[in-house]
């Protein structure tokens, strides 16, 4: 492969102008349907085989028009001190509010609007009463002015001295990240200036890795529609494409730098870079695209669409790494060496082996010597801060875990304080049958401890099917709740069902929380035999794999630490600890298991490529380091970078992605890549690189350490150029 690589790099230096245009008229193709194709939807989100989607499918049928899926909302009112919302004053102005939202802007979309004085929605002391609003629609699928009505609705009562909030999910809006983001992009262009030592070596990646992401994205928008994918689905393309693409650029252009410093041409020095470089690049991406296909094992069609949507733009990014970056440095020229050549890198034009160490050389022989200490500091380390992970509790996010100055978090303890914690999260009970078992139903229930109040059943037309709510005691996200449900559920037939948006959020932690070691086995099983194929080794894919899940279970700690124990809380901007998002284990494997494997890839296919050339595998380390660690360092600095910028961010959800990715990153490229990977090999010595003989000959050579590269090219350069230059000429 290295061969084949070799030619397409080369080819595609020397072909930059062709090159460039096919990228240029895809990125505009795509730029044109994107443009042109109908905005993306909100995508239809199901849970198949839970008992809350069994129940909504049930809702259709028998409710038809229900809009069981249909976006909420509930204006909370509070009276002013001593006053009651039952007062002619501030009743009139609750009444216009009704008003307003069944005739106002945004009417076509309003389902129901429940008034509190029939529905019997004030506290029981007459300060606070709320107004229950259904839509046709999903949050995501409300208008502008829909949005706006519900914002604008409570104005004329605040002035009138009324407090007024908003909760529900009608609300939904993309979080402010604030100006963390851009300071975090900041840092990683500052990072590849000082890596490059020139601003054109350093804007090379971001420019390809952006060209690539534009690329992915725009398809993913213009085929949104005809695939059902949905307007989160690029989400996660985004964010991984941006990731794998900036780090591939950085590992091919620093071969290029390295190559070029040996003295060969450019021509050839792009087609060693991608024939080495490159290889690793392929065999990394490959690793990146089966944690992301592998989301399909969750069996949640929404995962599953973003992770195959995540895996095509990194398809696109190893692509882009292989051709266009050898294009634009066919463009580039020289510019992408540091002015004078005075980088660390390259020191007045002499080979980069005469230089004096730099720090990952130093680095990597300080590991050598005392490879049992930095061993054992690195593994006692993580599984300290592993520790809180095995407390770690696993729900989604509700208004209760919102800043207390948005008005979804006041609203959210308005109705707490009026009517009790779990009137923000009520259950709907579905049951398939007559009026008797639906009453009886209601009977069972009131029994159950942990109960505030249950409604009478409310029949359909044909009187087959009924609906209860009940309202538990305790907050949605509570253990005491998820108890009920499931009590309510142990104690149903086939014909009960729970649902709502409280029970929908129980069965969404509990299949990912199943789906968890399942997509662990495959993704990290998967991995370990392509690593294999790669080192030709058995013991370095095995420690690559736990080094992994040592850092990530380790990630897993400090976000527990941190979001579900408040600990360090104030620092990070905390202000409501809970359960940890159900998605954050399985999206942190994702996302973190790809960078963890590049920076694998990466730093041993280097000593790989040294120790198959002859070096003993202590110098092989220190080869690897010496040429690998600043690309490794630079791109983890990078993410860190990136990811902490989501700390900033109001919405705790986004703030924890933020701050389990960066730690992750952390944990994984410093302690365990960089500190226990080379002990581990110390230890090892030769027996690292042992692979029985029957499994050798098995597998098949893909050459990711260049040899066969190195055999053509020798044998390339040893051809006579004259057919007439070993005759002997002879006297006739």
């Amino acid at each position: 492969m290295a061969t084949f690589l070799y030619r397409l790099g080369r080819g595609a230096f020397r072909r930059r102008r062709f090159v460039a245009l096919i990228w240029v008229a895809l990125l505009f193709a795509a730029g044109f349907g994107a443009s042109t194709a109908g905005a993306p939807s909100s995508g239809s989100f199901s849970i198949p085989g839970t008992e809350a989607q069994k129940a909504f499918d049930l809702l259709e049928q028998r409710f038809p028009g229900m809009s069981a899926d249909g976006a909420t909302a509930r204006i909370v009112i509070q009276a002013p001190a001593g006053a009651k919302v039952t007062d002619p004053g501030p009743k009139a102005e609750v009444e216009k509010i009704v008003e307003g939202l069944k005739s106002g802007p945004g009417k076509d979309q309003v389902s129901s609007v429940a008034d509190p004085y029939q529905a019997q929605a004030v506290s029981q002391d007459g300060s606070t009463a709320y107004i229950s609003t259904k839509y046709k629609v999903s949050g995501m699928e409300l208008t502008d002015a829909t949005r706006d009505a519900l914002k604008d609705s409570g104005k004329e009562a605040k002035a009138a001295g009324l407090n007024v909030q908003i909760g529900g999910d009608a609300l939904m809006a993309a979080p402010e990240t604030g100006s963390g983001e851009i300071i975090g992009i900041v840092i990683a262009g500052i990072v590849l200036v000082i890596t490059f030592g020139s601003l054109i070596a350093a804007g090379l990646p971001l420019l390809t890795a952006l060209i690539g992401v534009g690329i992915g994205i725009s398809t993913i928008t213009a085929l949104a529609n005809v695939l059902d994918l949905g307007s989160t689905t690029s989400t996660l393309a985004m964010m991984i494409g941006l990731a794998v693409g900036i780090d591939y650029a950085l590992f091919i252009v620093s071969r290029y730098r390295a190559e070029l410093a040996e003295g060969r041409e450019r021509d050839e020095a792009a087609g060693r870079a991608v024939g080495t470089a490159g290889s690793a690049v392929v065999f990394a991406g490959l690793t990146v695209v089966i944690a992301l296909v592998g989301l399909a094992v969750v069996n949640i069609p929404m995962l599953s669409k973003m992770g195959f949507a995540a895996a095509g733009t990194v398809v696109i990014a190893v692509l882009v790494a292989l051709t266009l970056v050898p294009a634009i440095l066919g463009f580039a020229g020289k510019k992408v060496l540091p002015a004078g050549q005075k980088s660390k890198l390259f020191g007045k034009g002499k080979p980069a082996l005469e230089k004096k160490a730099n720090g990952g050389t130093r680095w990597a022989r300080f590991v050598l010597r005392r490879p049992v200490m930095v061993l054992l500091a690195g593994v006692i380390g993580l599984g300290v801060i592993a520790v809180p992970a095995s407390k770690l509790e696993m729900g989604l996010p509700d208004d209760g875990a919102q800043p207390v100055s948005t008005t979804q978090r006041q609203a959210y303890d308005l109705l707490s304080e009026g009517f009790g914690p779990g009137f923000n999260g009520p259950l709907m009970v579905v049951v398939d049958g007559d009026k008797a078992l639906a009453d009886s139903t209601v009977e069972r229930i009131k029994g159950l401890e942990g109960v505030a109040a249950v409604t009478p059943p409310t029949p359909n037309k044909e009187g087959d099917a009924s609906i209860i709510t009940v309202i538990p005691k305790d907050r949605p996200s509570s253990t005491q709740t998820e108890d009920l449900v499931h009590e309510i559920r142990d104690g149903s037939g086939d014909d009960v069902l729970v649902t709502g948006a409280t029970a929908m959020n129980i069965d969404f932690s509990q299949k990912m929380n199943d789906a968890l070691l399942p997509y662990l086995a495959l993704v990290v099983g998967l991995a370990f035999l392509l690593l294999m194929l790669v080192f030709r080794s058995i013991l370095v894919p095995l420690k690559a794999a736990l080094g992994f899940l040592l850092s990530v279970v380790a990630a897993l700690g400090a976000v527990v630490a941190v979001f579900q124990w408040g600990w360090l809380g104030s620092l990070f901007g905390v202000e409501q600890t809970g359960p940890i998002m159900s998605m954050m284990p399985i999206f942190m494997v994702g996302v973190v298991f790809g960078l963890a494997m590049d920076y694998e890839v990466f730093l041993v296919t280097r000593m790989r490529e040294a120790y198959v050339h002859g070096e003993r595998p202590g110098q092989a380390v220190v080869t690897g380091f010496q040429y690998s660690a600043r690309v490794v360092v630079a791109a983890a600095v990078i993410m860190i970078a990136v990811f902490s910028g989501f700390i900033g961010a109001s919405e705790q959800m986004v703030k924890m992605i933020g701050f389990g990715l960066a730690v992750a990153v952390f944990f994984d490229a410093f302690v365990v890549r960089m500190a226990i990977v080379p002990a581990v090999l110390a230890l090892l010595g030769h027996k690292a690189w042992w692979l029985p003989k029957w499994l050798d000959r098995l597998l098949p050579n893909v050459d990711v350490e260049g040899e066969s590269l190195r055999r053509h090219l020798k044998d390339a350069a040893d051809s006579p150029e004259d057919p007439d230059k070993d005759r002997e000429l002879v006297n006739a």
